[in-house]
C-alpha cells in the first residue's frame, strides 16, 4: 500500500481553522485536536461499516470506533431501523419508557454482579454517581483511583499522584480546588505493596476502590490477577466498595465485561459496583451504574442519595443500545471478535519486528494496545516510557495509508465486527511499510 503523498488536507484545514474562531481548540473533547500527534484533524462526514471517510473524500479503516461504541461497525441495518422508528415515536420525554426497562435487563442479564442499573447520558456521569453511591452507602469520604486510570472529569477525579501515601493528590485541571481533591488517594497501578500501604493508614476512612480492570486510558494496560484479588480481599477486609469502571471493556472485552474475564481466574470474584458505557448506547449518549438491590436502592427516590438526568433513558439512544446488545449476544460473537482483534495484534507484533522495531501488543474481545518497546508496561510510569516521536511517525505513516488509529499514545485501539480479515491484512501491510521507515 502506497501513502497518499499527493493528498492535501483542503476541506480539513478550512474546517479546522473555521472551528477554531467558535470552538476552543476547534474541538468538542482535546485529543480530537491532534495536538499530541501535530497535524490537521480529520473532520468525519460519514461512516460505514469499518471505514469513514473525511471532509476531503478520504477512506479510513477506523479503529477509534467513536472510541469503543461501535462494536458491530458503523451503520448496521438493525441498529438503523431501531434507531429511525424509535426517533419516529419522539426524542424526548422527560417520562418513563418501557424501553428503558428492557435496555436495564438486557444489561443485568449479562452481567453478574449487576441486580439493578441507572441509566444516565454519559460515562464522567456514571462514575461520578457511583462514588457518591459509594460515599453515601458507607458514610465515608476517601477514596483510591490509580494513577493513569480515567474515569472521566469530574472535580474529584482529575487527579495526579501526590509525593507519598499520607498526602492525598493533586489536581491535574486548572478550576479544581486542593480541598476538592483531598479525600483521593491516587497509587500505582498494579503495585500490590502500595495498596496494602493505603489500606493500612486509611482503611477506616475509605468508601471505595475505583479501578479500570483494563486501563484503556494509558493505551492498554492489565490489572494483574494477584492485583485484582488484593484489591477485592482489602475491601472486604475493611468495608470499602469495589467500582469496576467499564466504560470501556463493559460489553467490549467480553459479554460479561472485565468481571467476567477475572472471574475465570478468581473465585466467586465480583465488583460492588459497576460503571458502562460506550457500548451499551451503540454510539449513543447513554451510560449506566449498577449494583446489587440492597446498594442501588440507596438510591433516590429510594434512598438518601441523589442522582438525576433530564435525559436519562432517552428513547432514542436506549433503542440503539438495546438493538446493539441484542446482537452482540449472538453465539459466537464475541469469539470471532477476538479472533479478528488477535489476528490483528499477532499481526503488527510480527511486522514489527521483522523490521526490528521495538514493539509489544496486547489484547481482549475487540479491545487492543500496543507499545513501541518489548515488554507489556504495568503501570503508568512505563507507559511513559513509550518513544513519542516514533508513535507520531507510526501515526501519520498509517494515516497517509488509510488507517486510522487514535491520534494519542495513550489511548487504547478497537476492532468492530465489520472488519474483515482483508481489512486487518490491509492494515498489517500498511503498519509493516511504516515500521521499515521507523527501523
Amino acid at each position: 500500500m502506497k501513502p497518499d503523498t499527493e493528498h492535501t488536507s483542503t476541506r480539513n484545514a478550512e474546517l479546522f481553522e473555521r472551528a477554531q474562531r467558535v470552538i476552543p481548540g476547534g474541538v468538542n473533547s482535546p485529543v480530537r485536536a491532534f495536538r499530541a500527534v501535530g497535524g490537521t484533524p480529520r473532520f468525519i462526514t460519514r461512516a460505514q461499516g469499518p471505514a469513514f471517510w473525511d471532509a476531503d473524500g478520504r477512506r479510513y479503516l477506523d479503529y477509534i470506533g467513536s472510541w469503543g461504541p461501535m462494536i458491530l461497525g458503523h451503520g448496521h441495518p438493525a441498529v438503523l431501523e431501531a434507531v429511525q422508528k424509535a426517533a419516529t415515536d419522539g426524542f424526548s420525554f422527560g417520562a418513563p419508557t418501557e424501553r428503558e426497562i428492557e435496555l436495564a435487563e438486557a444489561i443485568i442479564a449479562q452481567v453478574p454482579s449487576l441486580e439493578m442499573v441507572r441509566l444516565v447520558s454519559s460515562g464522567t456521569e456514571a462514575a461520578m454517581s457511583a462514588i457518591r453511591l459509594a460515599r453515601g452507602a458507607t458514610g465515608r469520604s476517601k477514596f483510591i483511583k490509580f494513577e493513569g486510570c480515567y474515569h472521566g472529569h469530574a472535580d474529584a477525579l482529575l487527579v495526579k499522584a501526590g509525593s507519598g501515601l499520607a498526602t492525598f493528590g493533586n489536581p491535574t485541571s486548572a478550576g479544581v480546588p486542593p480541598e476538592v481533591v483531598q479525600h483521593t488517594l491516587v497509587l500505582e497501578y498494579n503495585n500490590i505493596e502500595q495498596l496494602e500501604e493505603a489500606f493500612a493508614l486509611h482503611g477506616p476512612e475509605l468508601a471505595c476502590v475505583m479501578i479500570e480492570p483494563i486501563a484503556g486510558n494509558m493505551n492498554f494496560v492489565r490489572a494483574s490477577v494477584p492485583f485484582m484479588r488484593r484489591c477485592r480481599e482489602l475491601c472486604n477486609e475493611h468495608g470499602a466498595l469495589l467500582v469496576f469502571d467499564e466504560v470501556m471493556t463493559g460489553f467490549r472485552v467480553a459479554l460479561g465485561g472485565a468481571q467476567s474475564v477475572y472471574a475465570r481466574e478468581i473465585p466467586d470474584f465480583q465488583p460492588d459496583l459497576t460503571v458502562l458505557g460506550k457500548v451499551i448506547g451503540g454510539g449513543m449518549p447513554l451510560a449506566a451504574f449498577g449494583g446489587p438491590r440492597k446498594l442501588m436502592q440507596q438510591m433516590a427516590p429510594l434512598g438518601p442519595v441523589y442522582q438525576a438526568g433530564t435525559l436519562s433513558g432517552n428513547p432514542v439512544a436506549t433503542a440503539c443500545g438495546l438493538a446493539t446488545l441484542q446482537l452482540i449476544s449472538q453465539n459466537g460473537f464475541f469469539d470471532d471478535l477476538s479472533r479478528k482483534t488477535r489476528k490483528l495484534v499477532d499481526g503488527l507484533v510480527a511486522a514489527a519486528r521483522a523490521e526490528g522495531v521495538p514493539f509489544s501488543a496486547d489484547c481482549e474481545g475487540g479491545m487492543f494496545g500496543f507499545f513501541l518497546f518489548d515488554a507489556l508496561p504495568q503501570n503508568y510510569a512505563q507507559v511513559m516510557k513509550t518513544d513519542g516521536a516514533r508513535f507520531n511517525a507510526l501515526f501519520h505513516g498509517l494515516l497517509d495509508r488509510g488507517v486510522y488509529i487514535a491520534p494519542a499514545l495513550y489511548e487504547a485501539g478497537f476492532v468492530s465486527a465489520a472488519h474483515t480479515d482483508a481489512d486487518i491484512e490491509t492494515t498489517v501491510q500498511a503498519a509493516r511499510e511504516v515500521f521499515r521507515t521507523l527501523s
